[in-house]
């Protein structure tokens, strides 16, 4: 049974009990439905948009997860191939490990959610988002953040929402709402802000240049949305909602803290200030376990407690520091730059390297040029494209911070830092047209004191320009921070910090990390932990990180002011050549054994495009001169009268067959191979000899009538034979090699294509 947001609630056993709540969004229908599945989890809600169906549920323990000082939130994206009509391309045509998107879709849904679960809730909670119909126009991942928000909101789990998700887009000038994939393909802005119908709690933006300004016009636009939105959502919680569990916080003494913090604080104020990481560490680690042993003795069973307050006293002296005496942690300024140095070049056999330091956080980029056939597939729903040319990775080891821990595959924070600092610099990357590379980019984290995933940027932008790959502009990036009065709100006069250090992220209320060129913003990523912050103070934020940003960005040009115009000697050296897509089979050959000819003789590399680009990736230039004559010739069409120099193939009775390009022959008659009679074929030529001749007819069969006479009258001398053949236009390469180098690529592509 089906029934409208103004009927009442079916409870009864065996019945349905689904409740339908409709709105719009962006122009599309946007429909609730609740209580007809997953009724086992605390919360959950079937959600259409468009033709994109969602089950988001929220599922959390009865009771907190004893000996935890976290909150153990967990927030899952599940991609259904199905959902868009595929069968999944593994060998077990089964979903995997979760794809890059999914995993930062997990991130998006989870860092708006986050904030507003209540100080000391120690209960698992679970939220799972599963793709369950893509349309290829409504957006999953603001679906699933929506969704979320529903399923959290009408459940049991307290929670302080709801809230609401929204992509603005900046099409031909004019800011637009859930822009669908071909306006997403003309837009210079791809925002995602989250929040509450009070202030924003997420914001995520890849951007071409949009100046700060802009990008504040576009989160009050997306607000007004989210508002809107907010409003809907608390109709249905207001129709279908439960009441709150009780949050059950562990038993606290009130002696117990006050005698931590009487004996903490003017131990931790003395030590909070160190500019070096480790030996602040150490200080504060130092204090703390003494006050640990003091407690300990008077209050046996309070190990946890003790630990709490502790990590609460640190931070309150801190903070105090900062908002009191406008002094940070390692004694800088509240917009001081940390000391910066870079190097380029410093990796030999390397395409590219760059070398960033800024204070204790240091980042070595390196980049990889390959050819095109390098690219990377997609088997992804929600994609506009199957394939990418640009990569960049991101490594986090252990020793960056002195750690010692098992080495594993990147995990969701690596995969968001590394497409944090993808999307911050692939704007600046050329076209295929004018580089016709792939590139990848690898962060190695060296050390880690704030902002490493900035740090990458940084380091990437010069590792590209030493690599030669002729960007549009640099780009450098700059993670802000923000300690409030009261760690809650932003009521007061709160500090905005510049370029922040692992303990202002650790102990303050937001991460607002943002790339961009001299000319404007090309990346923003900004997560908080108090319950939201508002427009006014964003830009201020933005301005603050904008004067950074130029000053990180004066000292890496000073190690590198452009793009190198050679490439390195150990990159290979990549020629476009453009065919006719009807030859493409010339090129191929049966069952790919021209092709395969063709990278066995010249070392060559050969990637044949659908649309007629052959891209020929070769070790050196003689390499790539070689593959791309005999393409030209596979592919040239000849035209009466041109001259060649041909391969006698068959002998007849009545002339000789000679081959003038590859798999193209035509016929000298007997009258035709001599300016005098000849008795017999065998007379002028044998197979095997090289002939010189000249086209004189093609039928219209498309077979050559070829004449060694009328070639001998226009070509008389040896050396002249060199310049016969006609001459075409040679394809646009990419800059200038270094000379000297060796080609590292291998052959790709589908069957029958290299």
């Amino acid at each position: 049974m089906d029934q409208e947001t103004d009927a009442m609630e079916i409870t009864s056993p065996g019945v349905g009990g689904k409740r339908v709540f409709r709105t719009e969004l962006a122009g599309r229908p946007l429909v609730a439905e609740i209580g007809h599945v997953a009724k086992q989890a605390n919360g959950a809600v079937l959600l259409r948009y468009g033709e994109t169906v969602m089950l988001v549920t929220a599922t959390a323990t009865s009771s907190p997860r004893p000996d935890v000082d976290f909150f153990p939130l967990r927030t899952d994206y599940e991609e259904r191939q199905y959902a868009a009509g595929r069968i999944p391309g593994s060998f077990f045509r089964r979903e995997g490990r979760p794809s890059e998107r999914a995993t930062l879709t997990a991130r998006l849904i989870d860092r708006p959610i986050r904030p507003l679960f209540p100080d000391g809730f120690r209960n698992d909670v679970q939220v799972v988002a599963t793709v369950l119909s893509y349309d290829g126009e409504s957006a999953p991942d603001v679906t699933g953040m929506i969704g979320a928000s529903i399923a959290l909101s009408i459940s049991d789990i307290p929670w302080a929402g709801p809230t609401g998700a929204v992509m603005v887009g900046l099409v031909g000038g004019e800011l637009v709402i859930n822009p669908g994939p071909a306006e997403l393909d003309a837009s210079a802005l791809e925002l995602v802000v989250a929040g509450t119908d009070e202030a924003i709690l997420m914001v995520e933006a890849g951007a071409d240049e949009v100046p700060e300004a802009r990008i504040i016009d576009a989160l009050e636009y997306g607000r007004a949305e989210i508002r809107r939105l907010c409003a809907w959502q608390r109709e249905i919680v207001a129709a279908v909602g439960r009441p709150k569990m009780a949050v059950q916080l562990p038993p606290h003494s009130a002696e117990l803290e006050t005698f931590v913090r009487q004996t903490a604080a003017p131990r931790l104020r003395e030590v909070v200030l160190n500019p070096n990481k480790l030996a602040r560490e150490r200080a504060v680690a130092q204090a703390m376990d003494e006050v640990t042993a003091q407690a300990l003795e008077r209050f046996p069973e309070g190990s946890a407690q003790i630990a709490e307050t502790l990590h609460e006293v640190e931070k309150a002296e801190t903070r105090a520091m900062i908002l009191e005496r406008g002094v940070r942690p390692d004694g800088r300024a509240l917009d001081e730059i940390r000391p910066i140095w870079c190097d380029v070049g410093f990796l030999p056999r390397a395409h590219g390297s760059g070398l960033f330091t800024r204070g204790q956080t240091q980042v070595c980029s390196v980049a990889a040029l390959g050819p095109i056939s390098n690219r990377q597939m997609i088997d992804s729903i929600g994609e506009r494209s199957d394939t990418k040319r640009y990569l960049h990775h991101y490594n986090f080891p252990p020793y960056s911070t002195g750690e010692v821990r098992p080495m594993r595959s990147p995990g969701r924070r690596e995969i968001g830092h590394g497409a944090l600092a993808e999307r911050a610099l692939v704007r600046m990357v050329p076209d295929e047209g004018t580089f016709p590379y792939a590139i990848r980019i690898v962060s190695e984290v060296i050390e880690s004191n704030g902002s490493t995933s900035m740090a990458s940027v940084c380091g990437s932008t010069l590792a590209l320009m030493d690599a030669g790959v002729p960007i549009r502009r640099p780009v450098a990036g700059i993670a802000m921070g923000l300690i409030t009065e009261d760690g809650r709100t932003t009521q007061g006069k709160p500090a905005i910090l510049s370029d922040i250090q692992g303990v202002e992220d650790h102990l303050g209320d937001m991460d607002f990390k943002v790339a961009g060129t001299s000319q404007g913003v090309t990346a923003i990523q900004m997560d908080i932990k108090i319950s939201g912050v508002d427009a006014d103070l964003l830009a201020r934020a933005l301005e603050q990180a904008r004067k950074g940003r130029m000053h990180i960005m004066a000292h890496m040009l000073r190690a590198l002011p452009a793009a190198r115009t050679e490439l390195s000697p150990h990159a290979p050296r990549i020629t476009v050549v453009q065919i006719d897509p009807e030859k493409i089979r010339e090129v191929i050959g049966p069952g790919g054994k021209m092709i395969n000819k063709i990278i066995a003789e010249t070392g060559a590399e050969v990637d044949v495009e659908d649309d007629g680009r052959v891209f020929i990736a070769a070790p050196n230039r003689e390499a790539g001169r070689r593959a791309e004559e005999w393409i030209r010739n596979l592919t040239r069409v000849p035209q009466p009268g041109e001259v060649y120099v041909g391969k006698v193939v068959r002998l007849m009775n009545f002339g000789a067959f000679v081959e003038i390009l590859p798999g193209k022959d035509g016929l000298v008659h007997i009258s035709e191979l001599a300016r005098e009679r000849v008795p017999s074929v065998e007379d002028v030529v044998e197979v095997g000899d090289q002939v010189i001749v000249k086209v004189t007819e093609i039928d219209s069969l498309g077979r050559l009538n070829l004449s060694r006479r009328a070639a001998l009258e226009t070509v008389t001398d040896a050396a002249s034979r060199e310049q016969i053949q006609p001459k075409e236009p040679r394809a646009a390469t990419a800059p200038q090699q270094r000379p000297g180098g060796q080609g590292n690529g291998r052959s790709g592509g589908g069957p029958g294509r290299r």
